[in-house]
């Protein structure tokens, strides 16, 4: 049993220390943040140890009658691996004091890929995560790009890859803060990042991303253009893509033609904050032209992440060295089928 902490108790945060919280092979040790709010306060109500990042943090949360267990470094002092959920600045900065206390950690997508020298995603490079003393799990769209193309890539089907995202502007629960209305706003340079940073991962993908940013929070939404290596029907190609286990192929005319009801029919599945780990992907509009294949997909930002962290933290500590295993471990916790 590995002790886990989650520093940040943000949007991916709080859904990262649900999901050890469900976990067989690893514990919660707590979780450490600045702030005192009606964030944090649920917190209490899950019973979980809450640690405070700086002293005016705990006073504050103290005055807000929180129960304080500590500082950062008390935490510390009691795990075997550090989750960061923190904004990216910071996660830098925690960064040092992870390697001065010998403390394996996990970043997410935001840092680059120099700041841990491996980046993650389980279908595709588990295998070379095992005992490393840190990763990042790369971001909620590089994640789908990897699923699928990896998932193609396996069959033998992929030449290459050119792909357009359309971005939500900001998370939906900080829609009153910020975020674009009336216009889109295009990335500068082609390609975007995610297309460099899903070769973090897979150096071999010969991949090209282009991305805008559209007034929506729900989710992201992908168009996909494929080079296959040979002719194949859409049946391989269908075939090819249901051996990742976290693709979930949707059907248009069942009514799911909007982010808006696929996130509908996720809340009616009973996922906690309506989340899906899966990418959402459209079986009846996906299409093969001779060795051109197109298809659209949806990416939940806020959960699609939460398997691959779960994944990493069995790779790091070495509790699990079977990749698939703990796919099929933490699938089975999460409810993915």
């Amino acid at each position: 049993m590995k002790n886990i902490a989650v520093i940040g108790y943000g949007v991916i945060g709080k859904r990262v220390a649900d999901a050890i919280n469900k976990q067989d092979d690893m514990e919660l040790t707590g979780i450490c943040d600045i702030i005192s709010d009606w964030r944090i306060q649920n917190t209490v109500r899950k019973e979980y140890d809450i640690y405070a990042a700086t002293q005016e943090a705990a006073n504050k949360m103290k005055s807000e009658g929180i129960s304080v267990k500590g500082d950062i470094q008390d935490l510390l002092k009691k795990v075997d691996l550090v989750v960061d959920c923190t904004p990216k600045k910071i996660a830098a900065q925690n960064v040092k004091i992870y390697k001065e206390k010998g403390i394996k950690f996990i970043l997410q997508g935001g840092e680059k890929h120099e700041t841990t020298g491996h980046s993650f995603s389980a279908e595709n490079n588990y295998k070379s995560a095992i005992n490393l003393n840190a990763t990042r799990v790369v971001s909620c769209n590089t994640t789908s790009i990897l699923r699928t193309l990896t998932a193609l890539k396996r069959a033998e089907l992929l030449e290459y890859a050119r792909g357009t995202l359309l971005r939500r502007a900001t998370d939906p629960w900080e829609s009153h803060l910020g975020g674009i209305m009336n216009t889109m706003v295009p990335e500068k340079d082609i390609p975007s990042h995610q297309g460099p940073d899903a070769k973090s991962v897979d150096p071999d993908l010969d991949v090209i991303t282009a991305a805008v940013k559209v007034p929506e929070t729900l989710s992201h939404m992908h168009y996909w253009n494929v080079k296959l290596k040979k002719q194949a029907s859409k049946e391989e190609v269908l075939n090819a893509l249901k051996t990742s286990s976290r693709l979930k192929l949707i059907q248009y005319d069942q009514g799911l033609v909007s982010n808006n009801t696929i996130k509908e029919m996720f809340l009616d599945m009973g996922r906690p904050w309506g989340d899906m780990y899966e990418v959402a992907l459209w079986e009846n509009m996906l299409k093969v032209q001779g060795d051109e294949l197109f298809y659209a997909y949806v990416v939940d930002n806020q959960a699609i992440v939460i398997p691959e962290t779960i994944d990493a933290i069995r790779a790091l500590t070495g509790i699990e060295t079977d990749g698939v295993k703990s796919i099929a471990k933490t699938n089975e916790s999460l409810g993915i089928h």
